[in-house]
């Protein structure tokens, strides 16, 4: 599980553990790694995890080979780590493009290359490779190309794959939340307000008006879905990307 320390990625965590999955997460700091296993070993719940950066191929080496080695074989895979980026689009240097390509979508690659082979998750029989995209990633974002290309990618990237194991018995899905009350969000609604010139509350007033159901949903609320899709039931949906959107997204 990657990106595994707050909002959706703890959720997930969190539920897949009292599922009775073993998990191993990680995040890019120590200190938040360390914090989020305890609370959750304090909950009797079987997690562990490291500090990793997904953007290299290295330190996703050494991430996967610790899982292996701490739980065993990979059956399940949920990339999640992730970041927001964006502003006007003729305004956005090479760095921060990159950096959102290499950090949502790069890194998905690596991840699950990784996990199909050092992981052995390939060979499992029935594993699962569950991405967290975005609706973004279907319909665009205003203000927000570099994010809503790279979870395109992620998109097409998950059908490829997925009928690429099909016959393998491994199912390969993306989640697709749309507006999520997660520190991410709050991160967004505060690049908005400055590129827009309005008031945080003018763009939360906003966001909430696209969203037939008039609320963000809750990273429970994602959870819920992956938690579904890692069961037996699931094992027929494969090459999907479902939303988690409040009617924002109707495809």
């Amino acid at each position: 599980m990657t990106g595994g320390t707050s909002g959706i990625g703890l959720a997930v965590v969190t539920r897949l553990a009292r599922r009775g999955i073993p998990v191993f997460l990680c995040a890019r700091t120590e200190e938040r790694v360390h914090a989020t296993v305890k609370e959750l070993r304090d909950q009797e719940l079987e997690v562990d995890g490291r500090v990793a950066d997904v953007r290299s191929a290295k330190e996703v080496r050494a991430l996967v080979r610790a899982a292996v080695d701490r739980y065993g074989p990979l059956t399940v895979l949920v990339n999640n780590a992730g970041r927001s980026g964006g502003g006007p689009t003729s305004r956005i240097s090479d760095e921060l493009w990159d950096d959102v390509i290499d950090t949502n979508l790069n890194s998905v690659f690596r991840v699950t290359r990784e996990a199909l082979t050092t992981g052995g998750l390939e060979d499992c029989g029935d594993g699962r490779v569950i991405s967290i995209a975005s609706t973004g990633g279907k319909q665009g974002v205003p203000y927000g190309a570099p994010y809503s290309a790279a979870k395109g990618g992620v998109i097409s990237f998950t059908k490829a794959l997925a009928k690429e194991l099909a016959t393998r018995g491994v199912t390969v899905n993306a989640v697709c939340p749309g507006y999520v009350e997660t520190p991410m969000a709050v991160r967004v609604r505060e690049s908005y307000a400055s590129t827009r010139g309005i008031s945080e509350d003018e763009v939360l007033a906003e966001f909430h008006a696209k969203i037939p159901m008039g609320r963000y949903a809750t990273p429970e609320e994602v959870a819920g879905l992956v938690d579904h899709l890692v069961t037996d039931d699931a094992a027929a949906i494969t090459a999907q990307a479902l939303n988690v959107c409040g009617g924002l997204g109707i495809f």
